[in-house]
């Protein structure tokens, strides 16, 4: 085993260092390996995890499942969207055109856990560190112009016991349109996950990539997703978190190019016994660029955490970028911390940044009573039409549809 040289880990640090150390690890596997042994994980004396003590965190999880989680292999899944060419990450060994315009093979390279994303975190970053010392495998997808706007690409992480993780390098030529599937399905009991994905946008691409992360009731996932924008580039990224014990969900997004737009939206469900963590940087690079993000939550119970940070850069001059998150508290049960935050650094830009939380608005649930409706359903409907509003924002029919039934399941299990 890795020896550390830090203060005394926890069973569930060294749990996972000897999952990893059990892989026959690559040099590049010892070497994350040895950061972990060295520096643990994060407590929130380090300023990006403030609010998800994942050293304390997973220490519960570890403690509350007995220790190594049992082996297990995921459910076979039906893909998201119709017409969806699956790629199961990490089982790619050769190069393979799965359809015309999509090319997939296996790279050798690991993320660089030694590159910061976020300037917050430690000398490393921690969600890349994990996927690389707990052995994830590249996959490295290219796609031309010449796919389908009908054909969506769904990535799934190859089934492991103990938990999946899964890594890949996606790059949309330019001109190209392309819509991405994220999974992050239920795994085995107490399985703890990570994905890393790098998404390179070329000039005047336009790129649709959900991310569905439904894990079990006493799972761990860790995500991130690592995005860079070409000339007049767009990107609608949709987050729908709406399972797992702890979650945490990355995105780190960076104009290149004049023109380019970010669009982000997302939906945080949470009941008791969840801490759900959703940190995001919009980095305005260049001018000319805009983005606007809009996370809603709904709180039966649990945690809720969600930092979002605008970064303008000098000379990133005409940035127009936004930001809101907005939550339902419904439980005196649960909380939800959010942290939104610009550093500015242009003198000629529109930003803005706001968060509000509240209950139910008394006047809309006694309307829909008033006309005949039980108090649940109404409530029910009133949720709905909350999260409804960003859902819709995506203008992709069958996304919208598919994410609306999640939702109304969801609802179904927790009236």
């Amino acid at each position: 085993m890795a020896e550390a040289r830090g203060p005394v880990r926890t069973k569930a640090e060294l749990a996972l260092i000897g999952r990893g150390e059990a892989l026959a690890p690559t040099e590049a596997q010892r070497s994350a390996l040895q950061v972990l042994a060295d520096e643990g994980l994060p407590s929130r004396r380090v300023e990006a995890w403030h609010y998800t003590d994942l050293r304390l965190l997973l220490g519960r999880q570890s403690e509350a499942h007995g220790g190594a989680a049992p082996k297990g292999e995921q459910n076979y899944l039906t893909p998201f969207l119709p017409n969806s060419v699956v790629v199961e990450l990490g089982r790619v060994l050769a190069e393979n055109d799965v359809a015309p315009g999509v090319s997939v093979r296996h790279s050798a390279q690991s993320a660089p856990y030694d590159q910061v994303v976020n300037h917050l975190d430690r000398s490393f970053d921690t969600v890349r560190t994990l996927n690389v010392a707990l052995g994830a495998s590249t996959s490295r997808i290219e796609i031309s112009a010449g796919i389908g706007p009908e054909t969506a690409v769904e990535l799934r992480p190859a089934p492991a016991g103990g938990g999946s993780h899964a890594a890949s390098d996606v790059v949309v030529q330019g001109g190209a349109r392309a819509t991405l599937v994220e999974r992050a399905p239920a795994g085995a009991f107490g399985d703890v996950s990570s994905s890393v994905h790098r998404l390179e946008i070329g000039d005047g691409s336009e790129v649709l990539w959900v991310i569905l992360q439904e894990k079990g009731a006493d799972e761990t996932h860790l995500g991130q997703l690592n995005v860079t924008l070409g000339a007049d580039s767009r990107l609608k990224l949709f987050v729908f978190n709406g399972g797992g014990a702890v979650v945490r969900q990355e995105v780190h997004a960076e104009t290149v190019g004049e023109g380019a737009d970010i669009q982000i939206r997302g939906v945080n469900l949470l009941q008791d016994g969840q801490h759900i963590d959703v940190t995001t940087t919009l980095n305005h690079n260049v001018a000319h660029t805009t983005s606007t993000e809009i996370f809603r939550n709904v709180v039966f119970g649990g945690h809720g955490v969600f930092q979002g940070m605008i970064r303008v850069a000098k000379g990133a001059q005409k940035t127009d970028a936004r930001l809101a998150c907005n939550t339902l508290l419904l439980s005196d049960d649960g909380d939800f911390s959010a942290k939104p935050e610009l550093e500015i650094f242009a003198d000629d830009v529109q930003c803005g940044h706001g968060a509000t939380a509240g209950e139910i608005n008394a006047d809309h649930l006694f309307y829909l009573m008033s006309r005949g409706i039980p108090e649940a359903p109404a409530r029910a409907l009133l949720i709905k039409a909350f999260l409804d509003e960003v859902v819709e924002d995506l203008e992709h029919e069958a996304a919208v549809e598919a994410l609306e039934a999640r939702i109304d399941e969801w609802l179904g299990r927790t009236r």
